[in-house]
């Protein structure tokens, strides 16, 4: 019976606590004066974790720089192998194409001749156009 006697009063004593805190609350409503503290708060706050920053010394900074250099050249050198190979591969691929064209399509010693004689034709039209023209 003590037990549940000591139970309700600290149910009680949590429930008066909470209306306590729901009673100071304030309402979210424009406060000059909030707005004051919360921003000498940020910069109290900022003042307190700039003390806490530990600054490398001189062997660190040129160690990670060392560290840094040298995962550059290595992504570097990763990336102009790719590229080397796959511009290796599209080159060795166009020329396979070209000469697998070339020799499928071979033109005959006629096809040659009139093409030459249409590109005379053509040659000599523009010729006229130009002669007209001006």
């Amino acid at each position: 019976m003590a037990d549940e006697k000591k139970i309700v009063a600290k149910e009680n004593a949590s429930d008066a606590a909470k209306s306590a805190k729901k009673e100071k609350k304030e309402p979210s409503r424009f406060s000059p004066k909030r707005i004051g503290k919360g921003i000498a708060r940020f910069f109290k706050d900022l003042r307190g974790e700039t003390k806490k920053i530990v600054w490398p010394g001189r062997k660190m900074v040129i160690k990670s720089t060392g560290i840094v250099l040298a995962a550059i050249l290595v992504i570097g050198a990763g990336i102009w192998l790719i590229d080397f190979a796959v511009s290796g591969a599209i080159t060795g691929v166009n020329e396979i194409a070209s000469h697998t064209e070339a020799t499928t399509e071979a033109p005959t010693e006629k096809e040659d001749k009139e093409d030459a004689a249409d590109e005379e034709k053509d040659s000599k039209d523009e010729s006229k156009k130009a002669d007209t023209a001006e």
